[in-house]
């Protein structure tokens, strides 16, 4: 397929890049900051607000991959944020349907349950969580990826197109990994609020490369998450600590994940495996091969 890929010269941009394009699809890349891909069909560079940039990068595209947006709430004006978010996802899903493309694929995030950048403390009302948890958003970037998600719904029901959002955690490899796995050593309570997630980038981009090529119909929210936790301790000791009222509705055995991946499992034919510890539990090995 010709892809057209958001957000290309970020971290998870350039992962997904390499995975589509060995998996033999062509690629259309965009971003604010210039991409160097060689093998790229067309590179445009400017902001996703600018419709003519949009509608010239989706010209020909079969399908997209929007991950194109402010990563973070770590801006001085909430409402530019929410607003440069939102805009950005409407432009993209409503060039795609009239352009006529058939699949998009998002990057949305765990923070649209509004755990992750809360700024007061807050507990699940249940773990694992899936995809069904009701919102507790408080914060305008995980309310912006809310915004995303209505936005997929919407576009599917105005232009027919089908869509995946793919709830991603923390994600990174190398030494993004091991900064947040050695602040998690430091401080299990400052990740309280991600639930201790996180996913290896390349499981990431496969994610995105099955959700492109998977045969579904309709809008779908996905949780894409590791199988363990970035923490030493038994996932069932984090719960007792930091949120001991919150029910389980599954057991914990060791470090398993908080969060409930089956749809991702079921939808994607995708099972994230990357895990940054080795048998022993080792740190040695903690980037996760």
């Amino acid at each position: 397929m010709r892809v057209l890929v958001t957000g290309a010269a970020g971290h998870i941009g350039g992962h997904v890049s390499a995975a589509l394009l060995a998996a033999g699809h062509e690629l259309v890349l965009t971003d604010l900051l210039p991409v160097t891909e060689p093998r790229a069909a067309r590179v445009h560079t400017g902001d996703l607000q600018d419709p003519e940039l949009v509608r010239e990068a989706m010209a020909g595209a079969q399908a997209v991959v929007h991950l194109g947006a402010i990563p973070h709430p770590n801006d001085t004006d909430p409402s530019t944020l929410f607003a440069h978010n939102c805009l950005t996802a409407h432009r993209v899903f409503e060039e795609a349907g009239r352009a006529g493309v058939r699949r998009v694929v998002a990057a949305s995030s765990m923070a649209a349950v509004g755990l992750a950048w809360s700024p007061v403390p807050v507990s699940p009302s249940y773990v694992p969580l899936d995809e069904a948890h009701p919102s507790l958003l408080r914060d305008p970037y995980g309310l912006s990826k809310a915004a995303l998600e209505e936005v997929a719904r919407t576009a599917h029901r105005r232009w027919g197109l089908d869509a995946v959002c793919l709830r991603l955690p923390f994600t990174g490899t190398g030494d993004r990994l091991g900064r947040f796995l050695d602040a998690c050593a430091a401080d299990p309570a400052g990740q309280r609020h991600d639930l201790w997630g996180w996913l290896h980038t390349r499981d990431a981009a496969e994610a995105v490369r099955r959700a492109l090529e998977a045969e579904l119909t309709g809008c779908h929210v996905v949780n894409v998450t590791a199988p363990d936790t970035t923490s030493a301790l038994p996932s069932a000791e984090l719960m007792a600590r930091h949120h001991p009222k919150v029910p389980l509705r599954a057991g914990l055995p060791d470090h398993s994940s908080l969060f409930d991946t089956a749809a991702c499992t079921r939808l994607l034919g995708f099972t994230p495996r990357r895990t940054w510890r080795t048998a022993a539990h080792g740190r040695r090995k903690r980037n996760g091969a």
